[in-house]
């Protein structure tokens, strides 16, 4: 019966070998991508996920994903992601995530997320209360701690600068036919050479999803080094038959000297 589910949700994970980096731990992208299937898993089980939503010509996307890690799972270790609604209005829906090692039940890290409901159709917002009278509302979890800052205003100095380019390809294309979520964090964080990766681990990745792109744009991104710590990178793209860059994502990172 879904009216038993619990509102927190915990899927198990596995950090597979071929998803983990030069240094035997997850790779950031791959851990965001486990978050948004936790996201799905638990929305689809309690029927306002994409399954349903797509038979009434609408679907989720992500607006705003932030996520903070203290430890990233080791190669081959079992892990924990928690997913629960913080809150939900008229045209978005908060969502956290807690990683926890499954063999000890510490929490590993944290992750907030930020979601809209659009129209398939105009590509535009929503209203997510309409959907089955507003049902979401009594998967709210208030009272479930997520300790890391919300996702703040990412601000891109003028001094950005153009540090590489890339067409989108078929891999880059999700299921609701613009380019993935999770793609973007892939190609931000290739932005960076090894040799940074050797002397800094990444603490804490903050995106902005702020327009979608599709098959066949060209990606620009602009870098803008606040410091050693932090990097900043604007991404924008060009369409075939547009002249001018339309920006469509930033994203914050906060790293830390190994």
């Amino acid at each position: 019966m879904i009216s038993k589910l619990p509102k927190v949700a915990r899927y198990e994970m596995c950090a597979e070998p071929f998803h983990c980096d030069f240094t035997h731990k997850l790779q950031m992208g791959h851990l965001g991508n486990n978050m948004l299937n936790a996201a799905d898993f638990h929305s689809t089980e309690r029927e306002f996920g994409m399954r349903y939503l797509n038979t009434l010509n609408k679907t989720w996307v992500l607006s705003r994903l932030c996520i903070e890690m203290d430890v990233m799972p080791e190669q081959y270790s079992d892990f924990i992601i928690e997913t629960w609604v913080e809150s939900a209005m008229r045209y978005f829906t908060k969502r956290n995530f807690r990683v926890e090692d499954k063999k000890t039940g510490k929490s590993l890290g944290f992750g907030r997320s930020i979601w809209a409901l659009i129209d398939l159709s105009s590509r535009q917002p929503t209203d997510i209360l309409s959907v089955n009278n507003g049902d979401i509302m009594k998967w709210i979890e208030e009272e479930k701690e997520c300790p890391i800052d919300n996702p703040g205003r990412v601000k891109v100095s003028t001094d950005a600068r153009l540090v590489r380019n890339i067409q989108t390809c078929y891999s880059d294309v999700d299921i609701n036919g613009h380019i993935n979520s999770v793609k973007y964090i892939e190609h931000i964080l290739d932005v960076f050479p090894l040799d940074f990766y050797k002397a800094y681990s990444l603490k804490r990745f903050d995106i902005a999803y702020v327009a979608e792109s599709y098959y066949g744009d060209t990606l620009n991104f602009y870098l803008d080094e606040k410091s050693d710590e932090e990097k900043v990178v604007r991404i924008t793209k060009r369409s075939e038959n547009e002249e001018k860059e339309v920006e469509i994502v930033r994203c914050d990172m906060k790293f830390q000297k190994k």
